[in-house]
């Protein structure tokens, strides 16, 4: 055993030093005194014996060395003497001096007194010599970790001390105290991990309670608090921090759950749960992530199994754990592929190097494999968390900017694997786990593979070709399906290959401008050997060939109504038969170009200032349409320049013979003299019939024919204009107007109906300016009619149009002022006046309320139900439901009202008056039968009775009148006896017959 007092402490390495006070009793002397053990280095070995502490050895003073060697019962032995002679020495000197018992018996006290201190003092000692020992003890061994629980209680048994003594409880405290700080490393050096388990072996052996290690832990934050505000850099703020940090840590994983009330770490030091979960977690994610570095591509179920381990004594949750984990297998495989891409990007690259680059991806597979295997191991859940497929989501290779480095291993990968000519199943689900690894999208993967095996299939298609294999072969569809499965080569993409082989051989072929017999015969032969189905030899014959002849098609019509010379027709002629196009894809051509300019002049007309340029733009496109697109179309069919066009006359043939009338469209067919006198009508098969609407197409040919009927107005000095008549030539124009426009017969004729029915209406509104038809204005509308050639069916719906609504309008203003009954209504319908065109619903409504008000004032008493209820509301076309309830609100309204007003006109001494109104008050009760009418005044009930009963009205009427009025028989009986007696004979009585 090493003798405490050689042993030193290194300058290099400076012990990490607590002061701890030992309480003492009062009457004991107090020690303060220090053990220190070093720090345990980042060179130091993971083993606990290699600590070797620096011991500072305590010496005992006075009366300790006297407590040192006596054993307990010999100190007790001692103790009992020294009372006892102290006490026998006392009695004989206060006997001796004093000379009475009682100054013996005085001395005898004071000694023992003094006896009995010094005794308490001996065995006061025992707890600070036996700490003392303790403390030498331990500075005496190798390793601190080695003592006992029985070599501590050996010591205090040897000097009759408990370990519950605060003396020596304080040296054990102390003892732990230094040896967790000299477990922890610094703030620079990272946790082992085995730091939490030789602190619990230690306190286990030292048999200290948590509360007490607790303690312990705290002083030791509390040094470590201290240092690092006394530090004065960044630095070392930094890395007292990352010590505080670690302590933390540790003494979570020794006592475990009961860390968050043995340590007050929040309350101590100021600190928020948060910062103490940081530390734990922070802690326990760099000593996870350290264990993981001894983890390679090789790892087995062992190490996850120690892993999961790990991961729960560090009590990291499973998601930190798995990131962790997903993070050190992402860093392995980007290290293959950083060193794949070195390789790749070489610009010193042998053909080794391509080998190089597959070994790498191939380690990656392998690994990913392995991981993938153990991650459907029966035992997976023992495992350590994230155990997978590997990603390179969120590490250096998850940047757009290195997406194409990914994309180059991918595409060598792919290559490499189609090198031998086939593509292997192991293969393809090598590259499936490779673009799930890389991230790569399933287009983004399917393009990479794509152009590599279109490619390769390109050069062995080569070969076969100029080796005459695929000639020969019996049958060439099976050879290429064969050669596609081989590759695992989409078959439709193979056809487009074959089609861009055609087109190019074609391309080649008919770069001079025409396709020779011979070229078509290499066409015809490779073909057959691709496999080319119709349609797609169509399609590329129109598009290149048809794009030669386009050009030529587009040099003649920019060449003008002028420039569409001799030299033009035949380099027409030779493009449209030399490319060996059919004459429905030259037409087709040439109609996209033709069309085109025929836009153009359209945009021309519609842009012009006024109708007369628009007409003369138009002008214009019939001009190019005669002298350079119809013979354009003639050189495409081959067409003779001496054909007779006789049948190409286009004639416009009417449905109805009724059209034939129109002046305007008689114009449009010439004579055949007039035909030879302008020349050949223009072509008619290319059309702008599917480039326009309809409508604009009708108001293009309407605005020439206004110029054909109008004439071509020239102005002259003094505001004046001379009109130049048009002759019969600008219609047969307009005829092939409506045939470039691709305007049909009956929209042509529809374009002239409608301005012939336009401009007779026009005149026919003045001519009926007051609606009314005589004899002198038929002749002129007769006269107009077949000046406009308008047949005479249309002519009368326009003059009963015109009649209707200026009809119609007098109606209204007759219904508004009431100058219109249901009697003249009547007899309208009976003229043929439909009522439903001439009075809105509104007005009829009104109509009818009117007439209901007047029956309910005519002061008849008569109100016929059917004629109300029936008649008159299908007169005038109106809801009958809706009319019962306008019946039942007027005549509720209307009775209260014609009974008040005969009251009024009683007082007035207007008898007439009053049977009139008294009769409206009846004729209300027969649309609604009402209660007994009262009043405030039944005289005035009985005198109205009267009145009516003295004009001998009907007995039904005079009845209801006497309930109305609520007179009983009595009283009518009496008034029936008195007359008119209680009229005021003051005024004069009207006569008149009721």
């Amino acid at each position: 055993m090493m003798n405490p007092s050689s042993t030193l402490t290194p300058s290099s390495q400076r012990p990490f030093l607590i002061p701890l006070p030992l309480s003492l009793s009062s009457s004991t002397k107090r020690h303060r005194f220090k053990l220190s053990f070093p720090r345990c280095s980042s060179s130091s070995s993971s083993s606990s014996s290699s600590s070797v502490p620096s011991q500072v050895p305590k010496d005992l003073t006075g009366v300790e060395l006297l407590v040192d060697k006596l054993p307990p019962t010999l100190r007790l032995a001692t103790s009992a003497v020294v009372v006892a002679g102290a006490v026998a020495a006392g009695f004989s000197l206060g006997s001796k001096f004093g000379g009475s018992r009682n100054a013996a018996v005085g001395g005898a006290v004071a000694l023992g007194v003094a006896g009995g201190a010094a005794v308490y003092a001996l065995n006061a000692a025992a707890p600070q010599v036996a700490a003392v020992n303790l403390h030498n003890y331990v500075a005496g061994l190798d390793d601190p970790s080695l003592l006992k629980n029985e070599d501590i209680g050996g010591i205090a048994k040897r000097y009759g001390v408990k370990k519950e003594d605060e003396v020596f409880k304080a040296e054990i405290c102390d003892i732990y105290g230094q040896f967790v700080s000299s477990v922890l490393p610094p703030g620079g050096e990272e946790l082992k991990g085995d730091e939490a388990d030789r602190i619990i072996s230690f306190k286990n052996s030292l048999g200290i309670d948590d509360p007490d290690a607790a303690a312990m832990h705290i002083e030791v934050g509390r040094k470590i608090f201290r240092l690092r505000l006394e530090v004065g850099d960044r630095e070392a703020d930094i890395e007292q921090r990352r010590a505080f940090q670690k302590l933390v840590f540790v003494s979570y994983l020794v006592f475990g759950e009961a860390s968050s009330f043995l340590l007050p770490w929040k309350r101590v030091f100021q600190f928020t749960d948060s910062q103490v979960e940081v530390a734990i977690r922070d802690s326990a994610q760099r000593l996870y992530a350290s264990k993981l570095k001894s983890v390679g591509r090789d790892i087995d179920a062992e190490q996850l199994v120690a892993l999961r381990e790990a991961q729960r004594f560090y009590r990291l949750s499973d998601q930190l754990a798995e990131n962790l984990f997903k993070k050190h297998t992402r860093k392995l495989i980007e290290e293959n592929i950083s060193a794949a891409l070195d390789i790749l990007k070489s610009r010193t690259r042998a053909v080794t190097g391509v080998i190089q680059v597959i070994e790498e991806l191939d380690k990656i597979l392998a690994f990913n494999n392995l991981l993938i295997t153990l991650k459907n191991h029966a035992d997976v859940d023992l495992f350590a968390r994230g155990v997978g497929p590997v990603s390179l989501l969120g590490g250096n290779y998850d940047a757009d900017r290195k997406i194409e480095d990914l994309k180059l291993l991918y595409r060598a990968y792919v290559t490499n694997a189609l090198a031998g000519g086939r593509m292997e199943d192991n293969k393809l689900a090598a590259l499936n786990q490779f673009r799930n690894i890389f991230g790569l999208g399933k287009r983004e993967a399917e393009n990479i593979t794509i152009d590599v095996t279109s490619k390769i299939y390109r050069k062995h298609l080569a070969k076969a070709v100029s080796g005459g294999e695929l000639e020969m072969a019996d049958s060439k569809a099976v050879f290429l399906q064969k050669l596609c499965d081989a590759l695992n080569f989409d078959p439709q993409k193979a056809c487009k290959i074959h089609e861009e082989i055609y087109r190019q051989k074609l391309q080649h072929l008919v770069a001079d401008g025409e396709l020779s017999e011979e070229g078509a015969a290499a066409l015809l032969r490779l073909r057959v050997m691709l496999c080319i189905p119709q349609h797609t030899v169509e399609a590329a014959h129109s598009d290149i060939c048809g794009s030669l002849f386009g050009k030529v098609v587009m040099e003649a019509i920019a060449s003008g109504v002028d420039g569409y010379d001799a030299e033009m027709k035949k380099s027409v002629r030779k493009a449209a038969h030399g490319l060996q196009l059919t004459r429905e894809i030259a037409m087709s051509i040439a109609s996209k170009a033709v069309r085109k300019m025929f836009i153009t002049y359209i945009q021309r007309a519609r842009d012009a200032e006024n109708s007369k340029d628009s007409a003369k733009e138009l002008k214009k496109l019939i001009a190019f349409n005669t002298l350079v697109v119809t013979e354009l179309v003639k050189d495409i069919k081959g067409e003779s320049a001496d054909v007779s066009t006789e049948e190409e006359d286009v004639v416009i043939e009417t449905e109805d013979e009724e059209w034939d009338s129109l002046p305007s469209l008689k114009k449009t067919n010439p004579d055949k003299e007039l035909l030879e006198k302008l020349g050949k009508p223009g072509q008619t098969e290319i059309t702008l019939k599917d480039d326009l609407p309809e409508r604009d197409r009708t108001d293009l040919y309407k605005t020439y024919l206004l110029y054909c009927l109008t004439g071509d107005a020239t102005k002259i000095p003094f505001g004046a204009q001379i009109t130049k008549k048009k002759d019969d030539s600008e219609y047969l124009l307009l005829n092939q107007l409506g045939g470039i426009l691709g305007l049909s017969s009956k929209e042509i004729v529809e374009v002239h109906r409608s301005l012939a029915e336009k401009a007779f209406r026009q005149q026919a509104e003045v001519i009926l300016a007051d609606a009314q038809l005589t004899k002198a204005r038929v002749e002129q509308l007769n006269d107009l009619q077949k000046q406009v050639g308008l047949p005479e069916e249309y002519a009368e719906k326009i003059i009963k149009s015109i009649t209707t609504t200026k009809m119609a309008a007098a109606i209204e203003t007759a219904v508004t002022q009431g100058r219109l009954n249901i009697k003249q209504i009547r007899e309208l319908k009976e003229s043929g006046v439909n009522l439903d065109n001439l009075v809105s619903k509104n007005m009829r409504e009104l109509l009818f309320k009117k007439t209901v008000g007047d029956i309910f004032s005519s002061g008849t008493g008569e109100f016929e139900e059917e004629e109300v209820y029936e008649n008159i509301p299908a007169d005038l076309n109106i809801s009958k439901e809706k009319s019962r309830v306008v019946v039942r609100e007027l005549a509720q309204t209307r009775l209260s009202n014609s009974f008040i007003q005969a009251v009024a006109l009683l007082r007035q001494g207007n008898r007439r008056g009053v049977v009139s109104s008294l009769n409206d008050v009846l004729a209300c009760d027969k649309a609604v039968p009402s209660r007994p009418l009262s009043w405030e005044l039944p005289e005035e009930l009985a005198d109205l009775y009267t009145i009516y009963m003295k004009r001998n009205p009907t007995p039904e009427k005079l009845t209801r009148m006497q309930y109305l009025l609520g007179i009983n028989d009595s009283t009518a009986a009496a008034l029936r006896e008195m007359g008119d007696r209680l009229i005021n004979s003051a005024v004069e009585e009207e006569e008149f017959v009721f």
